[in-house]
């Protein structure tokens, strides 16, 4: 049986994948970094200090690390504050799971970002416990963000469904021994091996029903 259902944020209830790496290629643009090929893939999943760290240093971004993760997340900060790009139906989706299931949010995104995105969605009293990796020690694939929630909810991590868009995501809450629920972004697709680790892969949030996680479960 499934005892909890834990989502991520970025990507699953709202599309700020997109938003990121705008905001995180025109930084690194302006601060005389180079933006490679596989950044993007990279950055899903990591906490702020991870990427901050990252652009700072592989991508040589003339600023430190806490600089930059200032800077950026101020920028996202004032995008959200202008609208936050809920995906159409994610919020009716957790509110019919929030209606079976106790519910927990593993983010990567700043506790900030967090707050602003729930508070602008209605779902701010939905979740029983929400988290993110700023406040663990490893960032995505790492499982500590899907642990610690579920450690906060008071259940067995391999009686939750994680629900998740990215790579990263998906290897994070696999390695927590939970049952994952892939929903890759169109513009960003699954590595194969993470297609593998994920239970049922859906074209969108809209597809997740209590249905499917009673099948999981």
């Amino acid at each position: 049986m499934t005892d909890a259902v834990i989502f991520d944020l970025d990507g699953v209830i709202v599309d700020s994948e997109p938003v990121w790496e705008e905001v995180r290629r025109a930084y690194v643009a302006a601060h005389g970094g180079s933006w490679q090929p596989d950044t993007q893939r990279r950055l899903m999943g990591m906490s702020t200090g991870e990427w901050a760290d990252y652009l700072s240093g592989e991508l040589g971004v003339d600023r430190t690390a806490e600089q930059v993760a200032a800077e950026v997340v101020e920028e996202m900060t004032r995008r959200y504050a202008a609208r936050v790009p809920l995906i159409d139906g994610a919020d009716d989706v957790v509110r019919r799971m929030a209606g079976r299931w106790p519910l927990g949010l593993a983010s990567s995104s700043p506790t900030r970002l967090i707050a602003a995105a729930l508070h602008a969605t209605g779902l701010t009293d939905v979740f029983g416990a929400t988290l993110s990796t700023e406040e663990t020690a490893r960032g995505k694939p790492a499982p500590d963000v899907y642990l610690a929630v579920a450690e906060r909810l008071g259940v067995d991590p391999t009686r939750c469904v994680a629900v998740e868009d990215s790579s990263n995501g998906v290897r994070s809450a696999a390695a927590a021994g939970m049952t994952v629920v892939a929903v890759p972004h169109g513009s960003y697709p699954l590595d194969p091996d993470a297609v593998d680790a994920a239970a049922v892969v859906l074209d969108s949030i809209g597809d997740l029903v209590p249905q499917t996680v009673e099948r999981l479960g």
